[in-house]
């Protein structure tokens, strides 16, 4: 198997949660968001480094974060960019040479769970470029600046798609030099290999791997948790 790192972006706001830090820090059953992510990923034994990207502010805090819950295997914490696209590119230069293969996953999604992880980067490794993504539920509409309805596209062959994602390294750093050179800004890593015309595999995502963005975000991740642990 190829050596697998990952990149986590943590510059997360708190605007649209209202808090008045990052929102990371937020205390999610007992403990900040972001130490659930960790430890998700220190426990995969398919995973050999993790690199944490943060804002200037963070830097401290996320380091003190890492030594309280014991999550040994970040080697640095690297100070990001404007853009997540510069803050992961950050993180993927700041990974061992020796990495062959990236993960890129949001510090704001801590309920991944680590079957499905496992599961994802086993079917993954024949792919040079896959990410996670789940069935859309609701119809969608593809709307003009005034509001109006231009098309209904095919729920069929929409998906949401999730974190992580992962790349052989070399496709990754290829596709955020190019995309630096010409100023495209993508809204994901996925975007980036698809703008050099290199294929993205779908594998299946989990219904619970959400992105803890609004208050009821966490509400919502606290109740999952709930019930998990009630399962046990």
């Amino acid at each position: 198997m190829a050596r697998i790192g990952v990149v986590i972006p943590a510059a997360g706001q708190g605007k649209r949660m209202g808090a008045a830090c990052n929102k990371l820090f937020l205390a999610l059953a007992g403990r900040p968001i972001l130490a659930h992510t960790l430890a998700l990923f220190e426990a995969s034994s398919q995973v050999e480094e993790i690199v944490v990207v943060g804002s200037e502010e963070d830097l401290a805090n996320i380091r003190t974060l890492i030594q309280e819950y014991q999550i040994k295997k970040v080697s640095q914490v690297t100070l990001g960019g404007k853009e997540r696209q510069e803050s992961v590119f950050a993180g993927v230069k700041a990974l061992n040479p020796a990495i062959q293969r990236v993960a890129v996953h949001d510090g704001a999604r801590p309920l991944l769970t680590l079957e499905e992880l496992n599961r994802f980067f086993t079917e993954s490794e024949e792919y040079s470029a896959a990410i996670m993504a789940i069935p859309l539920k609701d119809t969608i509409k593809r709307v003009d600046e005034k509001g109006q309805v231009l098309e209904t596209p095919p729920r069929e062959r929409l998906r949401a798609v999730q974190t992580p994602q992962i790349f052989e390294r070399e496709l990754l750093e290829d596709a955020h030099r190019q995309c630096a050179i010409e100023g495209f800004l993508g809204t994901d890593d996925a975007s980036l290999v698809e703008w050099l015309g290199k294929p993205v595999q779908v594998l299946d995502g989990m219904l619970e791997n959400i992105k803890i963005t609004t208050p009821e975000d966490l509400w919502i991740a606290e109740s999952i948790l709930k019930k998990r642990l009630r399962k046990r």
